[in-house]
């Protein structure tokens, strides 16, 4: 499969298996991408997602563009849910997703991991949106998602060179959130998921429908808004749980509901 899905303990780990074309999306990829992210959303058990690549080379390179012929009208014409690999631009997925980047992140891989809500990278890690120096476009989230996520003029000279810049201006731009040499990698992805776990899976669920979804809005309709995600919590007996807990100056014990 160019996709393997492993789930353990609240945890699923979405890893793209094409290491000999730097884990680039071909269609049959990107079809078993969508019904991933389809089986987490309906999977109530898991808690948070890692999403990453084989090898150590590359993360996602993007579009697999020996896999077809497509012109740049039909790629843009072709419906692809939720952007890029499905996570660019989707808004139905709840759960937290940390990218674990332990490679390139260019064009496609980009986007994706700008739908991450996490980013732990190895230090050889790059990062770039090359598709203007080919004469294509970041039609999956590039163009949308960069300058909402990082300064204007930051965001342009990415967008408007195709240049790869490293992990640590990464960093520095605020794309990642953390750094690491490639042996501290998975420790540093340990960590961050131990930090998700700790809380209220409805709490997070509702933080990120929350932030997703009323990104457009003032601050103040956002407010204002009633989401599903944020009343199922508030009224979850997990909601009870964590003051107990904190009374009772105990770990709290999750249910998810």
């Amino acid at each position: 499969m160019p996709v393997r899905l492993d789930v353990d303990d609240h945890i699923a780990r979405v890893t793209i298996d094409r290491p000999d074309v730097l884990n680039a999306i071909d269609q049959a990829a990107e079809d078993e991408l969508q019904g991933i992210w389809q089986r987490i959303e309906h999977d109530p058990n898991i808690r948070v997602v890692v999403l990453t690549g084989t090898g150590d080379r590359a993360f996602c390179a993007g579009a697999d563009m020996k896999s077809g012929g497509t012109s740049g009208l039909e790629y843009w014409a072709m419906p692809r849910l939720g952007g890029f690999g499905g996570i660019a631009l989707r808004e139905t997925l709840d759960v937290p997703v940390i990218a674990r980047v332990n490679g390139h992140a260019l064009g496609g891989g980009f986007e994706m991991m700008l739908g991450c809500d996490i980013v732990v990278a190895a230090e050889e890690a790059t990062f770039g949106l090359p598709e203007p120096r080919v004469g294509r476009l970041p039609l999956d989230g590039g163009m949308t998602l960069l300058a909402r996520q990082i300064p204007f003029r930051h965001a342009m000279a990415l967008l408007l060179t195709g240049r790869r810049i490293k992990a640590s201006e990464a960093l520095r731009l605020g794309i990642v959130n953390e750094v690491v040499p490639r042996a501290n990698l998975d420790a540093a992805v340990t960590r961050w998921i131990d930090d998700v776990l700790a809380c209220a899976p409805l709490s997070l669920r509702a933080i990120k429908q929350m932030v997703r979804r009323t990104a457009h809005l003032a601050a103040a309709d956002a407010q204002a808004q009633r989401l599903p995600a944020l009343v199922e919590a508030l009224r979850s007996r997990d909601a009870e749980e964590g003051v107990r807990a904190f009374r009772e100056k105990r770990p709290p014990v999750w249910e998810g509901r």
